[in-house]
């Protein structure tokens, strides 16, 4: 098991194998965790002696054997190898990806839906996901452009909220059939946009967050309904995307 478990870990490294498989590579303690917590089905697990040497990480290792997690234990330098972090836990297990649809977005009152419109860096994503878990969204939706949600880097950053937080990637056409299938509101965000501590909640919301740079495309950005912001000082540009999404988020759902 150890040779094929290792070539699909560094197989799915790569982009190519990211898009056409439906796994994703886990690595550390608390993502590892996060993983066992949310069910998800396990290919396995590579371990090395560093995971033994902290109380939290042999008990990691117990509940692995039995959740019937296949185990391959190998030498800290080839656990290394297969890491994407430079100080690696003493564990990278790969499991299958939830896989969501758009029925499994709750949609209602108090919870709304988070969109991505081509927000590149994978940190970002991750941290929307993991704010929008935090605050009660009800799901999000991924338009063309955004980092994947198997990227290592959204995985760490989402810290297990992409296993729990419906997510699902949508064309454009089929995003605007499907906010007019479920009649809901959309509002976009931008740096330019109104405070939304003043706006009226609409009783199905969808919120638009867009490219770090560029921001919401003009064609999304036309079938919103208000354009939304947060209050700055004059001499700041803009926030981080997940920042303001994060902020924009707790004020409508704190007045929801």
């Amino acid at each position: 098991m150890a040779q094929t478990l290792a070539k699909l870990i560094r197989n799915l490294q790569r982009r190519s194998a990211r898009r056409r498989l439906p796994l994703a590579v886990v690595e550390g303690v608390r993502l590892v965790e996060e993983a066992l917590g949310a069910n998800l089905v396990f290919e396995g697990a590579v371990v090395s002696s560093t995971l033994q040497r902290a109380e939290r990480g042999a008990r990691l290792s117990e509940c692995l054997q039995q959740a019937g997690v296949g185990i391959q234990r190998v030498s800290h330098r080839e656990l290394a190898d297969l890491a994407d972090t430079d100080t690696p836990q003493g564990i990278v297990a790969v499991v299958q990806h939830p896989h969501w649809s758009v029925a499994d977005l709750c949609v209602e009152h108090g919870r709304p839906i988070l969109v991505l419109d081509g927000v590149q860096d994978p940190g970002n994503v991750g941290t929307l996901l993991r704010t929008g878990h935090a605050l009660g969204a009800g799901g999000v939706i991924l338009l063309p452009g955004n980092a994947r949600l198997t990227h290592p880097k959204v995985l760490r950053a989402a810290m297990g909220a992409s296993f729990r937080l419906p997510a699902v990637q949508l064309g454009t056409e089929e995003f605007r059939a499907w906010l007019k299938s479920e009649d809901v509101t959309l509002w976009a965000t931008a740096t330019s946009g109104r405070d939304v501590s003043g706006l009226p909640r609409p009783a199905r919301l969808a919120l638009l967050v867009g490219n770090e740079g560029a921001g919401v495309g003009v064609e999304l950005e036309e079938l919103a309904e208000v354009t939304v912001g947060v209050p700055i000082a004059r001499d700041v540009d803009s926030l981080n995307v997940a920042v303001a999404a994060g902020i924009i988020l707790h004020e409508v759902v704190r007045n929801g």
